[in-house]
């Protein structure tokens, strides 16, 4: 029996365009002989099954199943694309395990946890990982630009402590610049991080779960156009994306041991990639993303293929493994 794939995709924040785009390749791309592919669009307005003919069905909430031509329809597995609110903060993972389907991205814990870049590197700093400076602001708070300055230094990051995409993220030269910023990190979220700059080679090292291993994928070496990796860069071609990356053995060896380390520590399942940089020759995690872009431009499949993994087998393992472990 060909298994029935909910695809969910779209979701509540600025990335939905991309989450969209991410869905759409996994549906188009997703084994026809072995599952049987839904999409359905979350929005914060409707829950819907989209069709082949692009006709929109009311997704009965109760049980997560869509009833099409009297027909009901119920899925075996959830493969998340949501980027974002509410797939890649842990409510989406909340809501499916309640109504008890299995779905391909971590666990609710993990997903609110990495979601939030405070709590997440604050998590792992007790076991080495490396991470820059870092000062923590919730709206409504005095900021003073004097303290900031003088913990993490100038430049330095502006954040929404809870987004993605490099959405609400500026770069900071002088303490004039820092309202500006504020603003702009407080339109994506109510907690904005601020972060020394590193100078150094970026990386984002994908790790999943291949075949019941934990698996690093190839590294790819981030080199915006830019003056960092902003949301042009990363969706715009503002950026070379080179994989591998062009590290000595040594700095490949430290980062792939230490991406490996955060996947276990945090004990993730799925799909994740995390951002580093090096500074003096160490690596520093940035975050991680637990709902990495998934259309072909994206990097996670990029490392994917040089690792001589097909998107159909990079897709179809993750239905496979969030199997394991269920009642058949």
């Amino acid at each position: 029996m060909k298994k029935n794939i909910a695809i969910i995709m779209g979701g509540y924040s600025s990335e939905f365009e991309i989450s969209l785009k991410s869905g759409q390749v996994v549906y188009e791309t997703l084994d026809s002989t072995k599952f049987n592919a839904h999409r359905i669009h979350i929005f914060e307005d409707k829950w819907v099954y989209v069709d082949s003919d692009n006709n929109e069905h009311q997704v009965d909430k109760n049980d997560f199943s869509v009833t099409v031509n009297g027909q009901k329809i119920t899925f075996d597995c959830v493969f998340n694309a949501i980027h974002g609110t509410p797939g890649e903060d842990g409510f989406m993972q909340a809501y499916l395990d309640l109504v008890n389907i299995p779905q391909t991205s971590c666990n609710m814990y993990q997903a609110a946890l990495t979601f939030n870049k405070r709590d997440c590197l604050s998590t792992l700093k007790p076991y080495g990982i490396k991470t820059a400076e870092s000062y923590f602001v919730n709206f409504g708070d005095d900021v003073d630009e004097d303290a900031i300055i003088s913990k993490v230094g100038l430049p330095c990051f502006v954040k929404a402590n809870k987004a993605g995409s490099s959405f609400g993220i500026s770069k900071v030269y002088n303490k004039e610049d820092f309202k500006k910023a504020f603003e702009v990190a407080f339109k994506e979220d109510d907690e904005v991080i601020v972060e020394s700059f590193l100078d150094g080679v970026e990386v984002s090292v994908g790790v999943i779960t291949y075949k019941g291993e934990v698996t690093v994928l190839p590294i790819t070496e981030i080199v915006s156009n830019n003056d960092f990796f902003d949301y042009q860069a990363k969706y715009l071609g503002q950026s070379q994306e080179i994989t591998p990356a062009r590290l000595t053995p040594e700095e490949e060896e430290k980062v792939r041991t230490v991406a490996k380390k955060v996947y276990e520590v945090l004990k993730m399942k799925g799909f994740s990639r995390s951002e580093f940089i090096f500074k003096d020759g160490e690596p520093h995690l940035l975050e991680v993303n637990t709902v990495p872009g998934m259309t072909k431009a994206s990097i996670l499949p990029q490392q994917a293929a040089v690792a001589g993994i097909s998107l159909s087998d990079l897709f179809g393992n993750a239905i496979e493994e969030c199997f394991k472990g269920q009642p058949h």
